[in-house]
C-alpha cells in the first residue's frame, strides 16, 4: 500500500512530535526533511558548496548530533532558500514517500510541493510567543544558554526567509487541515491529526 501523509507548518508548532506519533500509530516510514537541508547546512559550513553537499547527500548524514542546534536550524533555513539545493533534494523525498507501507513526511513545502497528491495534508502552527517558549524549553534542556527573546527572534528570522523565499516558499496547500496546538495538549494534537488520518485510510479502503 502507498499513503502519504504531508505536514507542513514552522518550526516549534509540534510537526515532529505529532509525525512520529502517527508514525508509531499507523506504521508508516517518517521523514522530517528538515533533517536534509540542516544537515546539508552542516557541510556547507564545513566548506561544501551546498547543491554539492545536497547531491550526495547520505542516511548517514542525517545522524549527525549537532543538527538539531539553533545554529544547525539557521544554516538550514539559508540553504533552503537555494534553488539548486532544493532540486537536488526533491527526487530523495518523493522517492521516500512512494515507498510501500506508507510514509509521512514534514516540512515546509510538502503538501505544495513536494507531494502534492498526498493523501492527507496538514499544515500545524502555533502562534509565536508558545513556539518560543516549546523551542526556548527544548534548547534549555540541551545546556543552550539562549534567552527565551533570542530565541523568539531566531524564529522570526527563519519564518521570514522560509515564506519569503521565491522557490517553494512556507505555505498552507488549499486543501490542508490547519491544525492550531497553541492552545492543545500533545495527545489532543495528536488525536486531532490521526482523525485526520484514519478518515482517509477509511476512504481509500472504501476505493478498493
Amino acid at each position: 500500500m502507498r499513503f502519504c501523509v504531508a505536514v507542513d507548518g514552522p518550526a516549534s508548532a509540534g510537526k515532529g512530535t505529532i509525525c512520529r506519533a502517527l508514525a508509531e500509530r499507523f506504521g508508516f516510514a517518517y521523514l522530517d526533511t528538515g533533517l536534509l537541508y540542516r544537515a546539508v547546512g552542516a557541510k556547507s559550513a564545513a566548506g561544501i558548496v551546498p547543491p554539492v553537499a545536497a547531491r550526495n547527500l547520505t542516511e548517514a548524514d542525517l545522524e549527525r548530533d549537532d543538527l538539531r542546534t539553533a545554529e544547525a536550524g539557521q544554516q538550514a533555513s539559508r540553504v533552503a532558500a537555494m534553488p539548486a539545493v532544493r532540486e537536488a533534494l526533491l527526487r530523495f523525498q518523493r522517492d521516500f514517500a512512494r515507498r510501500d507501507g506508507g510514509a509521512i513526511l514534514d516540512g515546509r513545502d510538502i503538501g505544495t510541493v513536494i507531494c502534492p497528491d498526498a493523501d492527507v495534508k496538514i499544515f500545524v502552527t502555533a502562534d509565536d510567543a508558545e513556539r518560543a517558549r516549546r523551542r526556548h524549553a527544548e534548547l534549555a534542556a540541551n545546556g543552550s544558554l539562549l534567552s527565551l527573546e533570542q530565541v523568539r527572534a531566531d524564529l522570526a528570522r527563519r519564518d521570514s526567509r522560509d515564506s519569503g523565499r521565491e522557490t517553494s516558499p512556507m505555505a498552507a496547500a488549499g486543501d490542508a487541515v490547519l491544525l492550531d496546538t497553541t492552545e492543545l495538549t500533545v495527545e489532543a494534537a495528536i488525536e486531532s491529526a490521526a482523525a485526520e488520518v484514519e478518515r482517509a485510510l477509511e476512504s481509500e479502503s472504501g476505493r478498493v
